[in-house]
C-alpha cells in the first residue's frame, strides 16, 4: 500500500515584503491568525469562497477589514456576497493588486494598485490575510488518479479510487485545512490501509 500525504502550499502574491514579514502581519490562515489582530486593521486577499469567509471572521474582532480583490466580481457563493456587503466592518476594494508589504518587524501598511486607472496607494495596515488558493502536491499521482480541482478524491477514510493507494492531510478533498484535520486523516487512512491489508 501507498499512504499519500504530500500536502498543499498556499499561493503566493509574490510581492516584496510577504515572505519577509509572514508570520508578522503576514497569513494565510485567518482562523489561525485572527486573534492576534483584535481591534487592528486587517485586508483579506481574494475573491472565493475562502476570503469571504475569512473577512467576515475577522469583522467579529478587528476594528476594520478591507477586502482587496483584482477584478469587480467577487468569485464567492451569493450568499457570502451579501453577508460581505452587509457588515459595516468591511470595505470592499476591487480592481486591485497588492504591489507591496511594507514594516518594519510587523506590518504597518500595503502599497495598492488599482488596475482599471493605474494609481498607486498606500492602506495602512496591521496585518494582510492572503486567501489566494492552494496548489495541492499532486503531481506523482496525476496519471492515476482523477483529480477534483488538483485534489485527490477520498473521503475521511482516505480511500482512493486506486486500489492500495490512500490519502492523508491537505492534499484530500476536504473543508477544513488544518493541523488537526490532517493528523486525524492519518489516522484514519491508517485503519483503512490496515482493514485493506487484512482481506489480502
Amino acid at each position: 500500500t501507498v499512504l499519500l500525504a504530500t500536502g498543499a502550499s498556499h499561493r503566493k502574491l509574490g510581492v516584496p515584503g510577504e515572505a519577509e514579514l509572514t508570520g508578522a502581519g503576514v497569513s494565510y490562515c485567518a482562523t489561525c491568525d485572527g486573534a492576534f489582530f483584535r481591534d487592528k486593521t486587517a485586508a483579506v486577499v481574494g475573491g472565493g469562497d475562502v476570503a469571504l469567509e475569512d473577512a467576515l471572521y475577522l469583522a467579529k474582532g478587528c476594528k476594520q477589514v478591507y477586502l482587496i480583490h483584482r477584478r469587480q466580481e467577487l468569485r464567492a457563493a451569493k450568499v457570502l456576497q451579501e453577508q460581505v456587503m452587509a457588515e459595516g466592518k468591511i470595505t470592499f476594494i476591487p480592481d486591485t493588486v497588492i504591489t507591496e508589504i511594507k514594516g518594519n518587524g510587523k506590518v504597518e501598511k500595503a502599497v495598492l494598485l488599482n488596475k482599471k486607472d493605474g494609481t498607486a496607494s498606500e492602506l495602512p495596515l496591521d496585518a494582510v490575510f492572503i486567501a489566494v488558493g492552494m496548489n495541492p502536491e499532486t503531481d506523482a499521482v496525476a496519471s492515476v488518479l482523477t483529480l477534483d480541482n488538483g485534489y485527490v478524491r477520498a473521503g475521511e477514510d482516505g480511500v482512493t479510487e486506486q486500489p492500495g493507494l490512500f490519502v492523508a492531510g491537505d492534499v484530500r478533498t476536504k473543508r477544513l485545512r488544518q493541523i488537526v484535520t490532517a493528523v486525524s486523516d492519518g489516522a484514519n487512512a491508517v485503519t483503512s490501509i490496515t482493514d485493506y491489508l487484512a482481506q489480502r
